[in-house]
């Protein structure tokens, strides 16, 4: 099994808790489903966020899913100027068999404008 990671973020309509949640836990689920991933198949998971949220963190989502034995981090991204505003990003690391080729990164909505080189 090698270790492999995965890229995701989504940009959030407004910085409310119950919106992160919602946004985060459907990006998470998203990156899960379509590498056929299972929260066993995590290491660790690294969240970002733009310095304009302030309501909750990240992980808080993770946590609600159901994911609570998997070392999660949150940090601030770079305050960039002219940067998309409310992006949460993630890094998540996994076990997996797929080809590096073959993972699935997951940019939802408007996030999909992040990395369209590598957005599914």
């Amino acid at each position: 099994m090698a270790v492999r990671a995965v890229r995701g973020a989504v940009q959030l309509e407004r910085d409310e808790a119950g919106h992160m949640d919602e946004q985060v836990g459907a990006l998470l689920t998203a990156i899960l489903e379509r590498n056929d991933l299972t929260a066993d198949d995590l290491i660790s998971i690294w969240f970002t966020a733009t310095p304009d949220l302030h309501s909750d963190f990240p992980a808080a989502a993770a946590r609600k899913l159901g994911i609570v034995d998997v070392p999660l981090i949150c940090a601030q991204e770079l305050d960039i100027e002219g940067a998309m505003p409310r992006v949460v990003r993630v890094l998540a690391h996994i076990e997996s068999d797929r080809p590096r080729a073959d993972i699935a990164h997951v940019y939802l909505g408007s996030a999909a404008a992040l990395r369209k080189d590598i957005a599914q």
